[in-house]
């Protein structure tokens, strides 16, 4: 019986943290191991031998003593990276964040129920806001499912982050606020963000103790989108967000000294559950070209997104919508689990409320009116045009591979996401001429508050097999030997680092302990080949796995003369989406992306042609 009453109680979405495993420090051996690994293709016979020597110096010498602190900091603290990995990766950075660090996607329902159509826009808004409020209640109730690797289950914290979340900007490193709780933690805000046309309102989603309805929530943006499209535009406080970090910070308390009502205004925006960007735009897109709407994700109204919140859910007036979400308090994974949630609840609906239509006198959104002044109507402007500036610079090539997809990469024995990342390597080496040092998203779940660590796709193995498909001398077995090697060599990293055994968080947090300690930077770090293999986030290529399901995303590029390669995998095709800066005359993400496609056929060709 007792057995019977502890299967019947069902898993809270964060009953396990509790139990996870601490994130282990890795052995200082085997990260310079690695590292040297690592560099080697970017090295002539001479440098690599100094960096060599670099590396023994460092582990026989300060290495070892970094190394004996990082073990002492890790005691006392179940995640020795969490921290400094935030500061570092996210609070300190000093550029725009929006363009910069935003991550973004549109939402899949254009491919099914929703294809783009004038007029939509705010009767679907009502529907997926509804679904996405609905999620909110799962997660407030525990009852979203634990994420696991078989029986093991993964880490859930970053969840608490995706609702009423904000990152506020400080004049040297920004913080973080979070007003979310768990039904049994108490209370929690319980009002939605809108903006539109430059304006800010805000509304409760509850009303009598339940989610107000889809024709409610039409209700209040029917009358937000009247007013401000019937008056005019207001000055679109939203557009500082999108500044430089300090310029933000210094803009935002000169905007609370003016009147300290501004002060509460903006902390109902920081408190709010996400923020409902209402665009006029109509972005192009279909299964087949993702580029104009994820440009547009990245790149649009200032005045209308609130580029430190955790979640800006982007409505466009054809009907398609998108996110544009911070990226400090959480990974794109937890964005791709809502958005294919929502997706399959307006699936099984057809896109459709069937509910009742009835609509409860229920209070009217309130308005936020900012208090501004000359001084902040010119920050305003400089904010736009600075945004502007940046966003006209980017180019963005997101397409549907459609030949085949994940089907025939695995009848082959073929990792998919390894098949892309090869793929990529041979296009950046066919079009550049040279080997790219790229950054792979690693997913450090198994441990306690764990996020990512650098898999680093470019190897000796890849490099080898790229050169081996230039050169026509090369046998079809030979490539094919050297391709098999590759896939080896990547399938291993990428279970070492989702281990805990990557070395390039443990690179940083030697680096930081010597900071800390006002030590002289090591050598390691000032060593050229550090940097141009990648290291301090030089990465050419930034790339991640979207996932498996219909969700497809972007960043911008790392550096000026790298690029931002995001992808997801189906049974029958890949999405993939690149993105360059136009000022960089080197870099091309149209020409990237077709490249890898070609890639692709390449590469099932040499399996093809070992059948033969």
């Amino acid at each position: 019986m007792e057995n019977q009453l502890v299967k019947s109680v069902e898993e809270r979405t964060f009953q396990y943290q509790d139990s996870l495993p601490s994130l282990p420090v890795p052995s200082l051996e085997d990260s310079l191991k690695k590292y040297l690994e690592a560099v080697k293709p970017f090295a002539n016979e001479e440098e690599y031998k100094k960096t060599e020597e670099i590396v023994q110096k460092f582990q026989n010498g300060i290495g070892e003593k970094l190394h004996q602190k990082l073990l002492e900091r890790a005691k006392g603290k179940r995640n020795w990276l969490e921290e400094w990995w935030l500061n570092v990766a996210y609070l300190d950075v000093r550029i725009p964040s929006q363009l910069n660090v935003n991550f973004v996607g549109p939402s899949p329902h254009f491919e099914n129920c929703w294809p783009p159509k004038e007029g939509t826009q705010l009767e679907r808004g009502s529907i997926i806001l509804w679904h996405n409020l609905n999620y909110w209640q799962l997660l407030r109730k525990e009852k979203l499912p634990v994420h696991k690797v078989g029986n093991t289950p993964l880490d859930m914290n970053q969840f608490r982050m995706l609702f009423s979340t904000c990152k506020i900007p400080g004049i040297t490193r920004d913080s973080i606020m979070n007003y979310f709780t768990t039904e049994s933690e108490g209370h929690c805000p319980i009002h939605i963000a809108v903006l539109c046309q430059g304006r800010a309102f805000v509304f409760d989603v509850m009303h009598e103790g339940c989610l107000i309805t889809p024709p409610e929530l039409l209700r209040q943006l029917t009358y937000i989108y009247k007013k401000c499209h019937s008056e005019p535009r207001g000055p679109g406080v939203a557009a500082l967000t999108s500044e430089e970090r300090t310029q933000w910070a210094k803009a935002r308390e000169y905007l609370i000294d003016l009147d300290p009502e501004n002060s509460t205004l903006l902390e109902k925006i920081q408190t709010s559950l996400l923020v409902y960007s209402i665009e006029d735009s109509s972005p192009h897109v279909t299964p087949e070209d993702y580029s104009q709407v994820l440009e547009m994700l990245l790149t649009g109204d200032p005045a209308v997104r609130w580029g430190d919140k955790s979640y800006n859910l982007v409505s466009f007036a054809n009907g398609v919508f998108g996110c544009c979400c911070d990226h400090a308090p959480y990974d794109a994974m937890v964005m791709v689990n809502i958005a294919h949630y929502v997706d399959e609840r307006i699936l099984e609906t057809e896109g459709r409320w069937k509910g009742s239509e009835k609509v409860r006198d229920i209070p009217l959104p309130e308005e936020l009116v900012f208090t501004v002044d000359e001084k902040i109507l010119n920050d305003i402007y400089q904010a736009k045009a600075q945004h502007l500036k940046g966003a006209s610079d980017l180019q963005v090539a997101a397409y549907t591979f459609t030949s085949f997809g994940k089907n025939l990469t695995k009848k082959e024995a073929l990792h998919p996401d390894t098949f892309i990342q090869l793929a990529l390597q041979l296009a950046y080496y066919r079009l550049h001429g040279r080997p790219g040092c790229c950054y792979e998203t690693a997913m450090t779940r198994y441990f306690y508050h764990g996020r990512t660590e650098t898999m680093r796709s470019c190897t000796v193995e890849a490099v080898s097999w790229c050169q081996s498909m230039q050169d026509p001398s090369t046998s079809f077995l030979e490539r094919q030997q050297k391709m098999l090697q590759a896939f080896a060599k990547h399938n291993k990293m990428m279970k070492d680092c989702s281990n805990g055994k990557g070395f390039d968080r443990h690179l940083l947090g030697l680096l930081l302990i010597a900071k800390e300690e006002g030590l002289p930077i090591p050598e390691l770090f000032t060593d050229p080949l550090f940097s141009r293999s990648g290291g301090g986030g030089n990465f050419v290529l930034s790339t991640s796995l979207v996932g498996y399901l219909r969700v497809q995303g972007v960043v911008v590029p790392m550096i000026h003369n790298g690029y931002g390669f995001f992808y997801h995998i189906r049974d029958d095709k890949f999405v993939v989406a690149c993105t360059a800066w136009k000022s960089c005359p080197e870099t091309d993400a149209e020409k990237l992306v077709q490249m890898t496609f070609q890639a692709f056929h390449d590469m099932i060709q040499l399996m093809n042609m070992a059948h033969l």
